[in-house]
């Protein structure tokens, strides 16, 4: 059930986040069950929960249609950090003490309309790939194990890519589809504001495309590939999959983008898009690295990873009998409580309206099997692997970014 644009801009005219329901009356609130690593200021579970208790800005006024009706929370940061309890006092929240209580609010049955899984923040080990391994599979496999002993199936969304490792994504991709469950899963970033705010349009011919991110490999990796993906996916033929993945860093990666192997025009188009420190200090900086994979139907997959000189997600792409480049820059804005969080937001909440996903989970799970394979690659001396397992068939549905936002202007406006 596509939306139109004109709907989400209407309703987000007031709040600063789309209400994508045009009903005449107020939808009645869905109860959720929200299942997270931790919760504290700044973090996913607070820009999210957060909207929903005390609105689109946190600050009291409207909100999403949705209902917090309990949480299961796995730690407590110390040092007077920890919002779980306060928030859970301030707004008559219950914490249980296990996943299954959460969804069952201490009865005997499912109680809630759907469940948000935020494995994000908290202290938790790392791999020798550089994963983080944040429990979002045993999060996953508790909640459908609940599921399953109610013969129950409601709508689930997973905060961020699955896994992170792929046998973990995978497992998880799997289950939901045996259960028949609602899911959805991945980064805020491709339904956050655009500058400009360009999209390939459907079906186009796509010659070439570049994106670029910065930071961590494993925790910006993710937003850079589903950036790049949501954007790529609108191409003619739709989307087929990946049948390699190769990561390179340090003179490999250099050597490529010099000799003319990655899109060089593009890839200045898509660095100018974002503030960095120039790319003498991009150079220098050991973190960077750069993500190539093909498709199954020979389109080339480019992300370059600036790592810490740089701020920001882009994608410039080049289309068929069109002379000039495009570009998109993906903006992470601070305030109002981080409005992009918002769109994320909206997007779950349809989903726990209509019993069906926003947009398609394989395109998470397509973006957390290239990371991995990117990773993997890394690991074993930047070697291109072959990934028949990514042969990840979807349709991409034309579900709306946020609209343009007054950039010059006081964001807390």
């Amino acid at each position: 059930m596509p939306i139109s644009r004109r709907e989400s801009l209407h309703a987000l005219a007031a709040l600063g986040a789309p209400a994508l329901f045009a009903a005449e009356a107020p939808l009645r609130a869905k109860s959720i069950a929200a299942i997270v690593t931790e919760y504290q200021k700044g973090s996913h579970a607070d820009v999210l929960l957060g909207k929903i208790i005390e609105g689109w800005k946190q600050d009291g006024g409207p909100g999403p249609a949705l209902k917090l009706a309990g949480m299961y929370v796995d730690q407590f940061p110390g040092g007077g950090k920890d919002l779980a309890k306060p928030m859970a006092a301030k707004h008559k929240v219950p914490i249980f003490d296990s996943i299954a209580k959460a969804l069952a609010l201490g009865g005997d049955s499912i109680a809630v309309d759907g469940v948000i899984s935020i494995g994000e923040h908290g202290e938790y080990p790392w791999n020798d790939l550089g994963q983080h391994l944040y429990p979002r599979r045993r999060f996953f496999e508790e909640i459908t194990a609940t599921l399953e002993k109610h013969k129950t199936s409601i709508p689930v969304f997973n905060d961020k890519h699955l896994g992170p490792a792929w046998a973990d994504a995978k497992w998880m991709y799997d289950r939901a589809r045996e259960l028949k469950l609602p899911f959805m899963a991945g980064s805020r970033l491709p339904v956050s504001f655009r500058k400009p705010d360009a999209a390939i349009p459907f079906g186009a011919e796509v010659e070439a495309a570049v994106g670029v991110g910065y930071d961590g490999l494993d925790i910006y990796g993710s937003h850079a590939l589903e950036c790049w993906q949501s954007c790529v996916e609108r191409r003619a033929g739709g989307e087929t999959g990946v049948k390699t993945v190769q990561c390179l860093r340090g003179d490999a990666m250099w050597k490529a983008i010099d000799s003319g192997a990655v899109n060089k025009s593009l890839f200045e188009t898509a660095l100018a898009a974002i503030p960095h420190e120039g790319l003498a200090k991009i150079r220098k900086d050991d973190e960077a690295a750069l993500f190539r994979f093909e498709y199954s139907d020979g389109f080339r997959g480019t992300v370059v990873m600036l790592g810490f000189a740089a701020t920001g997600n882009a994608v410039a792409w080049k289309l068929k009998g069109v002379a000039k480049p495009q570009v998109a820059r993906f903006e992470e804005r601070t305030e109002p409580r981080h409005p992009h969080f918002a769109y994320l937001l909206k997007a779950i909440e349809r989903m726990m309206h209509t019993g069906r996903p926003a947009y398609p989970v394989e395109r998470t799970l397509l973006t957390s099997g290239i990371l991995d394979r990117a990773l993997t690659s890394l690991k074993r001396d930047q070697k291109r692997l072959e990934t028949p397992e990514l042969a990840i068939l979807y349709r991409p549905v034309d579900y709306p970014h946020a609209p343009k936002p007054d950039l010059d202007s006081d964001p807390r406006k």
